[in-house]
């Protein structure tokens, strides 16, 4: 027998995930990263005190001052969502609104518990690969 209790119920449970489903591709980390060697990018394509965002590999890449490239999870380290911008010197994930220094991945604001953890590349000549 359906009540008016079980269809508010069923009503709010259905706000409630469409509520956490706002953010699309940038929802929680699900897949597997990049495997070594995968090339991300030119050093020319990564900005000065900015960086890069490779949503398929879960990496960003950041060059803190020129020719200083570092790289870091692209997962929130919050509610892992994928990051979606780096801006003024920071990687900004959409979710909640932690933000990320660009130099060494540490926190900058927002909710998240602990920084970005840092991924290994290589720089060879003008290129950027997952080591």
């Amino acid at each position: 027998m359906t009540t008016r209790r079980t269809v508010l119920a069923a009503g709010t449970a259905a706000a409630l995930t469409a509520g956490c489903s706002q953010y699309g591709d940038s929802g929680g980390d699900t897949g597997p990263a990049a495997s070594a060697g995968t090339e991300l990018a030119a050093t020319g394509d990564i900005p000065v005190g900015g960086g890069k965002i490779f949503k398929d590999e879960k990496v960003v890449v950041t060059q803190p001052t020129r020719g200083e490239f570092k790289a870091f999870s692209a997962v929130c380290t919050h509610a892992g969502c994928t990051v979606a911008e780096v801006k003024d010197g920071t990687i900004r994930c959409p979710c909640h609104g932690s933000r990320f220094r660009v130099a060494d991945g540490s926190v900058a604001g927002g909710p998240a518990p602990s920084p970005l953890p840092s991924e290994k590349i290589e720089v060879t000549g003008n290129s950027i690969t997952l080591a």
